[in-house]
């Protein structure tokens, strides 16, 4: 794996109060996928619109992965794919994209790029709650001739995701998990000891493994 070791310090206090203030993080109630009401959303789509924090979110993800070996990466559809391209950019490492579905013409491959069977792929994703994504994205890699056995997020919501794609033999690593963001929140000032009690206590009583 090659690098051009383009990183700067990113300061992780900072950097989770803009998401805060852009509203990437927010608190209230939201109804989410599985038609659950939360007290949490985290919206990181915002990022492509934050070209710095979007750098910073590459930085940080990238080195949590320094020690672990792969020759290229791969960014869950569709979120994490622009942080992924960054990644791959910054640091000169090969991208392969995964495609949500199978074109009807042309070579109709599912996953787009260049390299070889057997090649290591580290698998980056923004928010993990069940680990779904990350384990349909395996199956898509490793039935491409891809290596897929690892992966950097940058959040974990605690709700079990971890311990599913652990069961599933997939080392994942996180680089903030909800209770820390709550904690940093809560820190600095912007949200209160009530909001922090509620988003854990719905994280406890929503774990899905």
């Amino acid at each position: 794996m090659c690098s051009r070791e383009r990183n700067n310090p990113v300061d992780k206090v900072k950097f989770v109060k803009e998401l805060y203030s852009h509203g990437a993080i927010k608190f209230g109630e939201f109804k989410l996928k599985s038609g659950i009401m939360s007290p949490v959303y985290f919206d990181l789509r915002a990022l492509v619109s934050l070209p710095r924090l979007m750098r910073d979110a590459a930085t940080l993800l990238y080195n949590l992965s320094r020690d672990m070996k792969y020759t290229c990466i791969c960014g869950v559809p569709y979120t994490a794919l622009p942080i992924a391209t960054v990644i791959s950019v910054e640091q000169d490492i090969p991208m392969v994209i995964r495609r949500k579905e199978m074109k009807d013409y042309g070579t109709k491959k599912m996953v787009e790029g260049i390299f070889e069977a057997g090649e290591s792929c580290l698998i980056i994703e923004d928010v993990i709650t069940t680990g779904g994504s990350i384990l349909e994205t395996v199956d898509i890699l490793q039935k491409a001739g891809l290596k897929a056995t690892q992966g950097v997020v940058l959040l974990d919501r605690q709700q079990g995701g971890d311990v599913n794609l652990t069961n599933n033999k997939f080392n994942i690593r996180s680089v903030f998990n909800i209770s820390e963001i709550l904690e940093l929140l809560l820190k600095e000032g912007d949200i209160d000891q009530d909001t922090v009690e509620k988003t854990l206590k719905f994280i406890e009583d929503n774990k899905l493994f």
